[in-house]
């Protein structure tokens, strides 16, 4: 058996290198000097007696032992994790440091109307705020980045708890001169091919609206792309296409100063689930499903 354990400190050098690939990066992100973090680095490879990290002027490449050992210490650093929450959770409820990731397509339409209330009702709470991609998301609290996601459902998210939040009907928008602005839905056999302008991979929308069609031709049809919702509005409004959006967006007023109009769509399928998510077994389970409260109050 080794007679040196890693500190945890240098075990978050290691995988801060590992998640931004440069040696600045990484020390950015961790909020030490460059010289630090790669100090850190190498007393852990010494005290190891191995090689973890292969360096050159360009690039910082893993050995194949250095992906084990981070993979092995996303592990470590997520148990100290949940060592430290198991004692916050025994103090006030929903109460200190909470960090939260938040879907683009929910954050800025959310997040404005909820924020002001709750730090108003919980002050004693530090709620801090990524905004990522589902993808991003899921991964941050698999990896102990984040303590709870704030995403759409359906989504792969693995071995979770969650609570849900509120059902979140799709809506179709185009500009308000189309002919064929019906007066109440727009069904999924409306929508033209190639006309379809929907979020670039990585958001989960963009699944939500193709499962909502049923329509399997419309994912290769789909060229245009956008980076968020409003751009695509923009997209819409100049003529470019339609869309589909969240009601939540909608009715946010994203549609405001705009010649583009929305319709509900009418689909089995024309809903996204609002949750939160946390790791299973989480022994903050009661902060976050009174933080799930207190978004459905929001």
């Amino acid at each position: 058996m080794s007679t040196y354990l890693p500190t945890l400190k240098q075990l978050q050098y290691l995988v801060a290198l590992h998640e931004h690939g440069h040696f600045g990066r990484a020390a950015e992100a961790s909020f030490v000097s460059q010289s630090t973090l790669s100090a850190g680095i190498r007393e852990l490879e010494s005290l190891l007696g191995v090689t973890l990290v292969e360096r050159s002027r360009r690039v910082v490449r893993f050995t194949a032992l250095g992906n084990q050992v981070v993979e092995k210490a996303h592990r470590v650093l997520r148990e100290a994790e949940e060592l430290a929450d198991l004692v916050q959770a025994a103090g006030k409820p929903l109460a200190g440091q909470l960090r939260m990731s938040v879907i683009p397509t929910i954050a800025p339409f959310l997040l404005p109307r909820f924020l002001p209330r709750l730090r108003k009702e919980r002050p004693d709470l530090e709620l801090f705020l990524r905004e990522e991609t589902s993808h991003d998301a899921v991964e941050s609290l698999q990896h102990g980045r984040v303590d709870c996601v704030l995403l759409a459902l359906p989504f792969a998210t693995g071995e979770v708890d969650k609570a849900h939040i509120s059902d979140d009907p799709l809506y179709v928008a185009f500009p308000k001169d189309d002919p064929r602005d019906p007066p109440a839905t727009i069904s999924a056999d409306m929508i033209d091919d190639g006309r379809l302008l929907l979020l670039e991979d990585g958001h989960c929308l963009k699944d939500h609206a193709l499962a909502a069609c049923n329509r399997p031709e419309l994912r290769g049809s789909t060229t245009m792309i956008g980076t968020s919702l409003h751009t695509l509005v923009q997209m819409v409004d100049n003529g470019l296409g339609l869309t589909m959006l969240p009601k939540m967006a909608v009715d946010a007023g994203i549609l405001d100063g705009t010649d583009v109009v929305a319709r509900p769509l009418k689909s089995d399928q024309a809903s996204r689930e609002i949750a939160l998510i946390w790791r299973k077994n989480s022994p903050r389970r009661e902060d976050f499903e009174l933080l799930a409260k207190e978004l459905r109050a929001g």
